[in-house]
């Protein structure tokens, strides 16, 4: 149903009214400039029974040219707003430019006889990928250098980097855009030539077979996912690749990996809460694939291979999962026998497999921990860590023979830093902990870890860090991150750049809400489908028991937060705008009902297992009840700052668009409303660390603007 009506008397209107671009003088003193207004062209639609208006439904044509100009005119508006900062914002930039070693070298990994890392160097953008065979003494060669590579393009992003088995040949994908679709290239690395093969419309991984000559790849379908698996052999024309597989439902994503072994080429099918997996001998490329497990709703494994047979990660009988193996030969089910029982008390987030050993990444009460499994004993042991709060996660460990395993470790004080713990002897080797130029000192700053009673009492974990000395009289201003989706973890995490917060008197804080999977499966599962609203009252009971605690208080308060965590932060925008000095929604998924009523939009299909299908009527009713641009309501909102990116592939541009719209158009008050769209990026932001760096200047000045500090 159209309301051609309305739509007649707005014929000829503009896009955008009332754009003042630049500050005008008057009286000798500024006037703030106006904001855009979006023109109001209303769409309605009924489903249950329900009407619903979206006045701003046009926003999502991206070919229509009064859609590129309402988002410039924003973009020149929050400019306009933002000068004033950006002495501030040059300022910051340089502050934490300062701290950074511009030029530095990762930890090489060894593959075979030749040891692999990349270096930056300063004033360069990207990091450079090199080589040395034999030892770490012999010269240098630059496999690529996306420096060079990226010539004019403003947004390079390297997705694969994959050498094969004889080190001989280089496969890369390029994604140039942001839009996460990326071009295969190959490269001869013993004659430096790049092929002329070349496969765009991929996702970012590509997989060698044993014969060096062999590659397989994935290409995106219609709704931006991938969705076949192809074979493309060295030398041959492209559009003549076999296809391997073809996934038509799109509540499934499809993978390529390789198992540590390098035996078997592995293809992924996944779902939220499904998955399936087929194999193929490494050394057999034009063979077919097979199944190890059909798919049954609800069954998730993830294979690797050992000594003749798969070991596998599965929720099977196991809600927060456990490890099995299985014969090759008979792979199914049926077949699966415990390795490593099942404890509920105890999370299994992944796993890597090593000749001697298999190493567990586990969770036990929100902590991290890694397990060491000896499969010729049988017996098992924790590697020991001692901070209260901490993040740790695998590195590349691609020696199947080694007795080591290397892994990255930091926390909100420690800077990142690299082991290497040997598990036989148990001695752990720092290999090395990024430096932080300018003095910093860790024994300056406080990490907690305290836990707050939400709506239901359940006692939600958050993760808290402040400079020492800092007193708990609700003066200090707080800045509470809190993502809750996707059954996804955010641990404590390092950031040098975050000390210029710090060092102002800022605490910084993770809320590990439900939704997230801090907790184990079950705390994941109670915050999505029909129970998504925990994530939300969980967020808001963490502020408030920071704030009755004496860490902040009312109106001092920062959310901050992206994507799904921007869907967090525009919900408790709506729920309760009194406790919040600012919100700060990067790339939100806020138009939630719009988004998941449409199958078209990337990503849609494969979302239902996570909000619900809204064509079925609980689902459609409850989503409406939270979904942050539906429940826009005539109330002061506190100061706002939305990030969004025009290339997006996972949050259209057009849903923080909208929401902005709306809310200039319903909100009461006179707090600022910035819209900032990046025109040349994606859902992860800008590609370089320099231009990366800039972005987060302007994010920390608006943050320090709004707080009155102007140093």
């Amino acid at each position: 149903m159209k309301f051609n009506d309305v739509k007649s008397k707005l014929a000829g209107t503009a896009a955008i009214s009332a754009i003042a671009a630049i500050t005008i003088m008057s009286c000798g003193k500024p006037t703030p400039p106006t904001p855009p207004v979006a023109k109001v062209e209303p769409k309605a639609d009924t489903l249950f029974g329900d009407v619903r208006v979206d006045n701003y439904y046009w926003l999502r044509d991206r070919g229509n040219p009064e859609v590129i100009s309402y988002l410039e005119a924003e973009n020149t508006y929050t400019a306009a707003m933002m000068k004033h900062t950006e002495r501030l914002q040059d300022k910051l930039y340089k502050e934490m430019e300062a701290r950074i070693k511009q030029t530095d070298m990762e930890v090489p990994v060894k593959i075979d006889n030749y040891y692999y890392y990349g270096r930056t160097e300063e004033g360069q953008q990207y990091k450079i990928y090199c080589r040395k065979k034999g030892s770490l003494d012999a010269a240098e060669e630059i496999i690529l250098d996306p420096n060079v590579l990226a010539g004019d393009h403003k947004f390079y992003d390297i997705g694969s980097y994959a050498v094969s088995d004889n080190q001989n040949m280089l496969a890369y994908s390029v994604d140039t855009s942001g839009s996460e679709s990326y071009t295969i290239y190959f490269k001869n690395l013993e004659t430096g030539e790049m092929l002329p093969d070349q496969i765009d419309n991929t996702d970012n991984e590509v997989v060698w077979a044993a014969d060096n000559a062999t590659v397989f790849y994935a290409t995106l379908g219609g709704a931006h996912q991938p969705d076949k698996a192809w074979r493309h052999k060295l030398g041959t024309d492209t559009s003549k690749d076999k296809m391997m597989y073809q996934e038509k439902d799109e509540a499934f994503y499809l993978g390529i990996s390789k198992t540590k072994s390098r035996k078997y080429i592995i293809l992924s099918l996944e779902g939220k809460i499904t998955t399936e997996n087929h194999y193929l001998p490494a050394d057999n490329p034009t063979g077919s694939f097979k199944v190890i497990q059909p798919r049954t709703r609800g069954l998730e494994y993830y294979v690797d291979e050992h000594d003749g047979r798969f070991i596998i990660r599965t929720n099977s009988g196991a809600l927060n999962f456990k490890i099995v193996s299985a014969p090759i030969d008979k792979p199914s089910i049926k077949y699966w026998q415990d390795l490593i029982p099942y404890d509920e008390s105890v999370t299994v987030e992944n796993f890597d497999v090593f000749k001697d050993y298999l190493v567990v990444f586990e969770r036990i009460k929100g902590l991290e921990n890694i397990k060491i499994f000896d499969f010729q004993t049988g017996q098992d042991y924790l590697v020991e860590f001692t901070e209260p709060d901490y993040t740790i996660w695998g590195q590349q460990n691609p020696d199947y023979n080694a007795d080591f395993v290397r892994y990255g470790y930091m926390s909100f004080v420690t800077p990142r830093s690299i082991y290497d713990f040997n598990m036989a002897t148990k001695e752990r080797e720092l290999k090395k902990q990024y430096e932080v130029l300018g003095g910093y000192n860790p024994d300056n700053y406080q990490l907690e870890r305290v836990f707050a009673p939400s709506s239901d009492s359940v006692m939600v974990p958050i993760s808290l860090v402040y400079k020492k000395g800092l007193v708990k009289d609700g003066s200090n201003p707080l800045i509470l991150h809190g993502y809750g989706a996707y059954g996804i973890t955010v641990d404590p995490y390092f950031s040098s750049s975050q000390l210029s917060l710090l060092d102002r008197g800022f605490i910084v804080g993770i809320a590990h809400i439900r939704g997230g999977g801090e907790l184990g499966q079950g705390w994941y599962e109670d915050g999505k489908l029909l129970h998504k609203k925990n994530t939300f009252t969980d967020f808001i009971a963490c502020t408030e028991h920071l704030i009755g605690e004496g860490y902040s208080s009312a109106g001092n308060v920062i959310a901050w937060d992206g994507s799904a965590g921007g869907m967090t932060v525009g919900a408790v925008a709506n729920m309760r705008p009194d406790l919040f000095k600012a919100i700060i929604a990067d790339v939100p998924f806020v138009d939630v009902l719009n988004t998941m009523l449409d199958p078209t939009i990337p990503l849609t299909v494969l979302e239902y297992d996570e909000w619900g299908n809204p064509h079925e009527e609980q689902y459609y009713f409850y989503i409406k009840s939270y979904a942050p641009y539906e429940n826009v309501t005539a109330q002061d909102y506190p100061d706002m700052l939305v990030l969004a990116g025009l290339n997006d592939p996972r949050v259209q541009y057009w849903e923080p668009a909208k929401w902005t719209a709306k809310l200039r158009a319903t909100k009461t008050g006179d707090h600022t409303l910035l819209l900032k769209t990046n025109m040349g990026q994606g859902h992860l932001g800008a590609s370089g660390r320099y231009d990366y760096l800039h972005d987060l200047a302007f994010q920390y000045a608006y943050i320090l603007d709004i707080f009155g500090m102007k140093k």
